[in-house]
């Protein structure tokens, strides 16, 4: 107690634990730099790595103009390795040694013990690390220059060797042919240093785009280093009564576990899986269902189990189709597996069941010879994908396994929403894997109407649409008589004030609405169990009320604004895709959820002072239609306006450069010598590196 009282409690620290990031985590260390010097301020000209091997390679800027770097050294290696010449081939394109790759090596054989930490706002959230990788300078540049120094030797040798050739007389040669290998020799060839480095060598590189420290991009993957559930979902373990917590430590001794019947490895009772966490829990359950609606997996639960808790779990390794939870890809076919039909790997199989589920988001009905046509997989793999999430129908396809489900769709509208933007990504992901066409993408409605209702009946429907109608009539018309009684008791206003009434129009462009209503459903077009034409909800369609029209149009003005001051280039896919993560952070009924069309963002986009660049794609190029579209802000009010406006010139008349090329005209058109920290500004501010060439953002075409 003595000690005690000398060492009191200070505070007390909640603790979490992310999942977000796990298996994707991992540590770099880098060389030790000068205290001046953050690696947030050197330019990192590319990165590539080995994903099998955890092997990282990067390629980052040198600041020759630094006072303690040796021009000279750098001039004496440039020329050792790529000789008097310069081509594409050159490793150093200005002859100054100007950029220093890194080569990673693990640190450590088991990384379980560690983890990242952040600590905000009195909570420390934990992070488990995947791996720690020790980044050290490579000098596969000397090898180069030692190369070439043996090819020159060996062609000033070529001349003596070619006129003592002539002089050889032919020569008997012996042909021997070697013994056949033993298993013991295989397995020391196996494990030979030559026989890795070889099979290391065979892996490609995977190149990678690098996001700096306040990009977009990374602020928004930092927060998955912060707990999402906060203790609901997540930390559900870590959450136990004192009864609970006795029994865990001290666990009941069991007996007689002869004379029970022993289960297969495979199976769990409900007993058993209620010992296990609420994430676990569900995943093996989903894992062994495939598919299930919500209320039924509630009723599987324990009681007095937390619904939030439930959601956030069950999003992790399902995605909702037509009102129901379909388990993920991933989650059936983990990485590094195969098909045990074809032998394709998971991820090729992930990518085919993928578009099966996003096929059952669009229609009832799907036909196994356009998902065989399309995905190019086996008939076995086609039909494992199918039989997971729908049945057989004699002469009409395979229909969705469970009927569309209305009330978990009008309860969770912001469920919905995310997955609608969730579902948005992936469709995107299939049309540039499989080059869809446009009768994949448009639902099939003719079958669709000529199959089985869904919910209700033709007739039913109707009514329900008829009496929607009259419900939303007489709420307009009240709100028309309040509005005109308001008005008569104003002596100053004898007439009333036409344009505070807005008469609703169809939109004049041909574009449709942005998928950002909260209501759109899936399930061919349905909303509710309403199709959405006959739905009187103005803000599906983009059409607001008189008083939230200059509201919306300020909300996406500061958007737009805010976005192209950190980016200054976006296509208009990537801001679409910023947008919409926007839009998943703000809170329910926000005015941004009544529509935005692309029109609508691209002409708020132009109003900004912002312009768009023509830029010259390949015509092989297989870029959608929204990342053709690259708009760039024109004018940022800094002192790098006149340089930003030269190098979009330049991206005008071609789809790549080179750095040299860019330098070159930057200094002719600003009239002076800029230096390469100046020019390194403005190509990170609106470019690229890729293949030793630079691009605009968004451009390049791996």
């Amino acid at each position: 107690m003595a000690n005690e009282e000398d060492d009191p409690i200070i505070q007390e620290i909640d603790v979490f634990l992310a999942r977000s990031l796990l298996e994707k985590l991992y540590l770099f260390q880098y060389p030790i730099r000068p205290a001046s010097m953050t690696y947030d301020d050197v330019t990192h000209l590319s990165a590539k790595i080995k994903p099998k091997q955890q092997k990282v390679e990067l390629e980052m800027a040198i600041d020759t103009l630094n006072p303690n770097y040796c021009r000279s050294k750098g001039e004496q290696i440039a020329l050792n390795v790529d000789g008097t010449c310069t081509d594409e081939t050159s490793t150093y394109s200005s002859k100054l040694m100007d950029k220093q790759t890194f080569c990673s090596s693990q640190a450590a054989s088991n990384v379980s013990r560690y983890a990242a930490a952040v600590y905000k706002k009195g909570e420390l959230h934990l992070t488990p690390l995947h791996g720690i990788l020790q980044l050290r300078p490579s000098f596969t540049y000397l090898d180069k220059a030692d190369a070439k120094h043996r090819e020159r030797e060996a062609a000033n040798e070529g001349g003596d060797s070619s006129q003592d050739e002539a002089e050889d007389d032919v020569k008997q040669i012996t042909v021997r042919f070697s013994r056949p290998e033993t298993e013991q020799a295989r397995q020391r060839r196996v494990q030979s240093y030559e026989f890795l480095q070889k099979r290391q060598a065979e892996e490609h590189w995977v190149h990678l785009h690098y996001y700096g420290l306040k990009d977009s991009r990374s602020e928004h993957e930092r927060q998955y280093l912060f707990s999402q559930g906060h203790g609901l979902a997540e930390n559900t373990e870590l959450i136990k009564s004192p009864s609970e917590y006795l029994m865990m430590l001290m666990p009941p001794s069991i007996e007689e576990d002869n004379d029970k019947p022993v289960a297969p490895s495979n199976v769990l009772s409900m007993a058993q899986l209620r010992t296990l966490p609420l994430a676990d829990q569900i995943k093996i359950l989903m894992k062994n269902v495939k598919v299930m609606p919500f209320a039924n997996l509630m009723s599987l639960m324990g009681s007095g189990t937390d619904s939030t808790a439930v959601l956030r779990c069950i999003q992790q390794v399902a995605m909702l189709v037509q009102g129901n939870w379909v388990v993920k890809s991933d989650v059936l076919y983990p990485k590094d597996t195969s098909s045990p039909h074809s032998g394709v790997p998971a991820e090729v199989l992930c990518r085919g069941r993928d578009f099966v589920m996003w096929k059952f988001t669009q229609d009832r009905w799907v036909v196994r010879k356009e998902v065989a046509a399309v995905t190019k997989l086996c008939p076995e793999d086609v039909k494992d994908f199918l039989e997971h999430m729908s049945v057989a129908r004699i002469n009409k396809g395979w229909e969705f396994m469970l009927p569309y489900d209305e009330d978990f769709v009008k309860k969770h509208p912001d469920i919905v929403q995310r997955q609608h933007m969730l579902w948005m990504g992936i469709q995107a992901k299939l049309e540039k894997v499989y080059n869809l066409l446009k009768e994949h993408l448009t639902p099939k409605r003719q079958e669709a109407q000529s199959a089985h209702p869904l919910l209700v009946s033709g007739e039913q429907r109707v009514n329900m649409a008829k009496a929607k109608v009259k419900q939303n009539y007489g709420q307009l018309e009240k709100d028309f008589q309040k509005q005109k009684a308001e008005l008569k008791s104003n002596e100053t206003s004898a007439k009333m004030d036409v344009s505070n009434i807005r008469i609703k129009e169809e939109p004049v462009s041909d574009e449709e609405a942005m998928d950002t209503s909260a209501y759109e459903g899936m399930n061919n077009g349905i909303t509710n169990g309403l199709h959405a034409e006959e739905d009187s909800t103005d803000s599906l369609n983009g059409h607001l009320p008189g008083g939230c029209i200059d509201r919306v149009a300020q909300e996406l003005k500061a958007f737009v604004s805010s976005t192209f001051k950190k980016q200054f280039v976006l296509t208009l896919s990537e801001l679409k895709r910023l947008f919409n993560l926007h839009l998943a952070s703000l809170p329910p009924g926000h005015t941004l959820f009544s529509g935005i069309s692309d029109k609508m963002l691209q002409d708020m986009v132009l109003d900004t002072g912002c312009k768009q660049i023509l830029v010259p794609f390949p015509p092989q190029t297989a870029a959608s239609p929204d990342e053709l579209k690259v708009y760039a802000l024109w004018e940022a009010g800094d002192t790098y306006d006149q340089h930003r406006q030269v190098l979009l010139e330049i991206f005008s008349k071609n789809y790549r450069v080179r750095r040299n090329v860019i330098q070159n005209q930057l200094s002719q058109e600003c009239g002076e010598d800029l230096n390469k920290q100046e020019v390194d500004r403005v190509l990170k501010d609106c470019c690229v590196s890729y293949g030793g060439m630079w691009y605009l953002k968004g451009t390049v075409q791996s």
